[in-house]
């Protein structure tokens, strides 16, 4: 049989309970069947057919959560060409080097981000047509749709760009196996997802982890995802989850901490039998406050672009805070120091991971893949320690730590003791050069609101003083109304660092 990812994602859950809910509008409750995502993903299949799409070519996407991105995702699959979504928050320059980068001959996007993304289209040398997503006749009959190309496991499916904190994005790209691997392994090995669940992703579609939470996982396992097409505002997404009952709310620790400090009524997540977090490390502090209030355990868990999604995670009823737990099945763990030695635990180490989800590698970016890419594990660029209990914490990414000293620092570590503070929404570490020339730790931080801003600063030094070693507070502490984040939530560290 072909290993075509659409058959188990999107035709064969139609043809077991064509009735079934796959999705579900938040902002309207408009509901779509498995039988109607298969019919819009088959519609798809012909319109880019019609167009002259062949096997391998890319299609990149701009697209908003909605059924649409899931008609043209897996309708670029079904022909056996390459959906490629991108981040919808990003501007012209970047839109002109990803449609150039990919070589994409097709673009998909959706009307709010047509002024940015539109005019990059123009004087691309690949790109033959754009289309607008939200114009149903846009789409073809789905009777013309041809069968679904006879992929096999190794023909890549997809493409990820990773988020470009550090220089242009570069484009992972993954096979049909990724998404069965990743299923399997996380959505049915760690959370039991299944037809009874319904799942609510922060992240969007664009993102690795929003893909796999309301993308694939939820149509490999029969639960419905709840999409939300706009911003993932704290009121906005407790009205969601209040209207729609999920039991798998998914998000990212920025998101975590707006829910914590906004004014919402403490039953807002009783729906919820199992919060997860990914993107970035989730804050000791964040995860014993959301328990405390909503009653909902937050379980941590790393993947990344080039993993497709989580590859460590805690595990429910057990999850220990400040780790991200344990590796998933079919996962393996190597620690190395600078050497490529294993080192020993309670030591940082250099992460890299082995496992049936890896990349295959990034386009056009020979030396990057060598680099990432060393025998059967990735190297992620992060800096774990294993602990004595077998879980494993997160130091920072590998540029990130600093040496104080002459003693290590995890910016996390540092970020976490503030966060203990009822008047700190977010943190952010990172090296400062003192008057000597020596790096020391320097904080960013986002008050709650009503908080002392004036003595603010002074309380952070003292609060991190009184709980870590003297090397380890910030002698600089700058109070500002917001951290510069990625598409994807992540800090962008080196902003701060200049």
């Amino acid at each position: 049989m072909s290993a075509n990812a659409v058959h188990r994602f999107v035709i064969e859950p139609a043809e077991a309970n064509p009735g079934a809910t796959a999705i579900i509008d938040a902002a309207s409750g408009q509901r779509t069947s498995r039988a109607e995502l298969v019919a819009g993903a088959r519609a798809a299949a012909a319109a880019l057919a019609e167009r002259g799409v062949q096997p391998e070519q890319r299609v990149m996407m701009c697209a908003a959560d909605t059924p649409a991105f899931l008609w043209w995702f897996w309708g670029a699959m079904w022909i056996g060409a390459v959906p490629v979504p991108v981040s919808t928050m990003v501007r012209r320059h970047d839109y002109e080097f990803l449609l150039h980068d990919s070589r994409a001959v097709g673009l998909v996007y959706s009307p709010p981000f047509a002024p940015e993304v539109v005019p990059a289209a123009d004087d691309q040398p690949f790109l033959r047509w754009t289309l607008d997503d939200s114009d149903e006749g846009l789409l073809g009959d789905p009777s013309a749709a041809p069968e679904p190309f006879d992929a096999i496991d190794d023909d890549i499916a997809f493409w990820l760009y990773t988020s470009g904190t550090t220089g242009q994005p570069k484009g992972a790209m993954h096979r049909h196996i990724d998404m069965s691997v990743c299923t399997d392994s996380y959505a049915r090995g760690v959370l039991d997802m299944g037809p009874d669940d319904v799942v609510y992703s922060v992240p969007k579609l664009f993102f690795a982890y929003g893909l796999g939470n309301s993308g694939y996982f939820s149509s490999g396992t029969g639960a419905t995802a709840v999409l939300n097409a706009d911003r993932p505002e704290p009121a906005a997404v407790a009205e969601h989850v209040l209207t729609h009952q999920p039991s798998l709310f998914f998000s990212v620790p920025t998101n975590y901490a707006q829910l914590l400090a906004a004014d919402l009524p403490a039953d807002t997540f009783s729906s919820v039998r199992q919060g997860i977090s990914g993107g970035e490390p989730l804050p000791p502090e964040i995860h014993r406050r959301f328990a405390e209030r909503f009653g909902v355990e937050i379980l941590d868990g790393i993947g990344t672009t080039e993993l497709a999604h989580i590859a460590i995670s805690n595990r429910p009823g057990a999850s220990v805070p400040g780790t991200t737990g344990t590796p998933l099945d079919g996962y393996e763990v190597s620690l190395r120091d600078e050497h490529g030695i294993e080192v020993a635990d309670g030591e940082p180490g250099a992460l890299h991971v082995a496992g049936g989800s890896v990349m295959t590698g990034y386009w056009n970016r020979t030396e990057r893949t060598r680099a990432a890419l060393q025998g059967r594990f990735l190297a992620t660029g992060d800096t774990y320690m294993r602990n004595p209990d077998g879980t494993y914490t997160y130091m920072g990414r590998s540029d990130d730590m600093l040496k104080v000293g002459g003693i290590w620092v995890s910016p996390i570590e540092v970020e976490g003791c503030i966060l203990e503070m009822d008047d700190v929404v977010l943190a952010a570490v990172v090296g400062g050069v003192d008057d000597a020339g020596l790096t020391k730790p320097h904080a960013f931080v986002v008050p709650t609101e009503g908080a002392e801003r004036d003595t603010l600063a002074e309380r952070v030094q003292a609060h991190v003083r009184e709980r870590l070693a003297a090397y380890k507070y910030p002698r600089w502490v700058d109070v500002v109304d917001e951290l510069p984040l990625t598409a994807t939530g992540k800090v962008k560290r080196y902003l701060l660092r200049s």
